[in-house]
């Protein structure tokens, strides 16, 4: 299975309630703040859905 590395790098105010839902449960909370996740088709949409507001790399 594949590995990304997900990074918050904007910030979540005045944002959609959902958009901050999915931050928190990608486990994103400050700025910089990075977590590791299997790329599986949840986290797929989750990324889709606030990837203006992160940065993914591949591991």
């Amino acid at each position: 299975m594949k590995k990304v590395l997900i990074t918050k790098v904007r910030s979540t105010i005045n944002r959609p309630k959902d958009q901050k839902r999915t931050m928190e449960a990608l486990g994103l909370r400050k700025i910089g703040q990075s977590r590791e996740h299997v790329l599986t088709p949840q986290i797929e949409g989750m990324i889709k859905k606030v990837k203006h507001l992160i940065k993914v790399e591949e591991i």
